[in-house]
């Protein structure tokens, strides 16, 4: 005998010869299925081998027990190798008429269907019937009604019962690959039902079965539903930018994309596999959007604007040395590969999920919500638009929905938030940083605009170019850092920077040009954003003018 991961190859001398049977566990049940003799072609070889396919349908929750008084080996041998069990024939379907039974006929069912729908909502399948198969296995359809239904979902509860109380214990039950047993939430039970409504739905379209017990609330746990995680103060966002630029910064960190792909998550609200597939091309700058064109459902295609600051953090991004080609992924893995949302979630979200919450203790803020995830962040972005003022239509489009539930849900948080908070929001999107990056990075076009303001605000609401660049260098030499100072065009790289934010400040209405060029001045809003008075503007443009020239000379620079 040859014992192989809680099954057994048995090996029998029987009056007609030889004989090969399998001993192994399944569904909580002791089995034993008759494989046939020497003389028909059995050897150790092929019974060891399909004891090894026959303990992977059980881990899979595919295996079905044979009828009694039907052919040796179990039904799935034929559903799922076809005939002659070469690996590659066609599926055969399962016996029709009422005795079908459910153990029968999902396998079949899955393979037919796979086709039709995606890869994940197949291995969703796959999944619930990993639970489905040790309670229906052995059902007729015809028998599975309300009753049983409602029986597996409380076989289920109680079955969850168990695991936890052996975990408490210290003594968990393991699946076949050693893994901790853990219980099922009401939730989870519930996805097994719809996926047994699902099958059921194919056997009252392919077979005939008269009704679809499991469809409808009706068969449903009730579940707590889970407080929703809302990300949506400035200050918190920020604390996430900071964090991952840090981290991006580290040379004992392998991944230097974090701070482009948690602004992308937040600021464009892709999906985990939509990021994963994002293309170089699917960035487009110049035109200030971003392609979706792999996504899970129609209203998933779509054309995203890219915000300011989103747009200046992507810039900085495929600037980069180490970015590719037009088809190259914008955010590979350190291979080379896609990034799924388990990658995102642990090589690359999780450290700058602790490193917010300590900036946000040393700032004084609240820390992260419980519960934040890449998915969680793309929740984020609704939230983004909405205090933008975008219409729930164009919210829909824009995070990729056909139902306007969530965008409503969102909306009705958002509005119960100060206007204040609104504000904020709305104004890190264009850039004005409270804290803006940490030493050493580059301060990109962002930070500058409030820098602006202030300048502007202190020279007396207006004054020369020369005089603005004068008054920043002063107040961030402290701050610039090697990539700031880097002479690009013939001059450093903050310079043009100033330029890009002056940019939208025009667009904006904050700034505007005076009567003479090379003269900027602050609009109404402008001053009003910069908390200058217009009376203070006058007065303090006549008394400040001299302080100004006196410092443009001590830096060489002539007006």
């Amino acid at each position: 005998m040859a014992k192989r991961a809680r099954g057994e190859v048995v090996i029998r001398e029987w009056r007609t010869g030889r004989g090969f049977a399998l001993r192994f566990s399944a569904y909580g049940r002791r089995r034993y299925v008759t494989l046939g003799l020497e003389c028909e072609g059995w050897t150790s070889e092929r019974a060891q081998e399909e004891l090894e396919n026959v303990l992977a349908d059980v881990r899979r929750g595919l295996w079905v027990p044979a009828r009694k008084g039907g052919e040796r080996g179990g039904v799935l041998a034929q559903t799922r190798r076809g005939p002659g069990g070469s690996g590659g024939g066609a599926v055969e379907p399962p016996t029709a008429g009422g005795e079908m039974l459910f153990g029968e006929f999902a396998p079949w069912a899955l393979e037919v269907r796979r086709a039709h729908h995606g890869e994940a909502h197949h291995r969703n399948l796959r999944w619930c019937l990993m639970h489905l198969m040790p309670f229906f296995a052995e059902w007729p359809l015809a028998e599975i009604d309300a009753e049983a239904v409602d029986s597996y979902g409380a076989a289920k509860v109680e079955e969850g019962r168990r695991l936890q109380a052996a975990i408490d214990r210290g003594e968990p039950y393991r699946n076949e690959r050693g893994r901790v047993r853990l219980p099922l939430a009401a939730t989870s039970i519930n996805k097994t039902i719809k996926g047994l409504s699902w099958f059921l739905g194919f056997a009252v379209q392919y077979k005939g079965l008269s009704g679809n017990a499991a469809a409808g609330k009706e068969r449903l746990l009730k579940a707590r539903r889970k407080p929703p995680v809302h990300l949506d103060t400035a200050e918190q966002i920020e604390a996430l930018l900071d964090a991952a630029a840090e981290l991006d910064r580290d040379p004992g960190h392998l991944c230097d994309e974090r701070e482009a792909i948690v602004g992308t998550l937040i600021f464009a609200g892709p999906r985990a596999h939509e990021i994963g597939h994002m293309l170089e091309r699917d960035i487009d700058l110049a035109n200030t959007r971003i392609f979706v064109g792999r996504s899970k459902t129609a209203a998933g295609l779509r054309e995203i604007r890219t915000l300011p600051i989103l747009h200046d953090i992507l810039a900085a991004h495929k600037a980069r040395p180490a970015a590719g080609g037009p088809d190259a992924l914008a955010f590979a893995t350190g291979t080379g590969g896609r990034r799924d949302r388990s990658n995102l979630r642990e090589r690359v979200l999780a450290e700058v999920f602790e490193r917010s919450d300590q900036l946000l203790r040393e700032r004084g803020e609240l820390p992260l919500p419980k519960g934040l995830s890449p998915h969680k962040l793309r929740h984020t972005f609704a939230s983004i638009l909405v205090a933008l003022g975008t219409d729930p239509a164009q919210v829909m489009r824009q995070i990729g929905h056909r139902s306007a539930a969530f965008t409503l849900d969102v909306y009705t948080h958002m509005m119960a938030c100060s206007p204040e908070q609104r504000e904020r929001l709305a104004a890190l999107v264009e850039g004005e940083r409270r804290w803006g990056p940490a030493p050493l990075g580059r301060l990109g076009a962002a930070a500058y605009q409030e820098l602006i303001l202030r300048a502007l605000s202190t020279l007396g609401g207006s004054a020369r170019r020369k005089e603005v660049m004068v008054s920043l260098e002063s107040e961030l030499a402290l701050r610039f850092g090697v990539r700031d100072l880097e002479i690009v065009s013939g001059r450093p790289r903050w310079q043009a920077d100033v330029d890009v934010a002056r940019r939208r400040l025009l667009e904006r209405g904050l700034v505007t040009n005076g009567s003479r060029e090379g003269i900027w001045v602050l609009t109404e809003a402008g001053i009003e954003r910069a908390g200058l008075s217009p009376g203070a503007a006058v007065a303090q443009r006549s008394g400040l003018e001299m302080r100004s020239r006196v410092a443009c000379e001590a830096a060489g620079v002539t007006l």
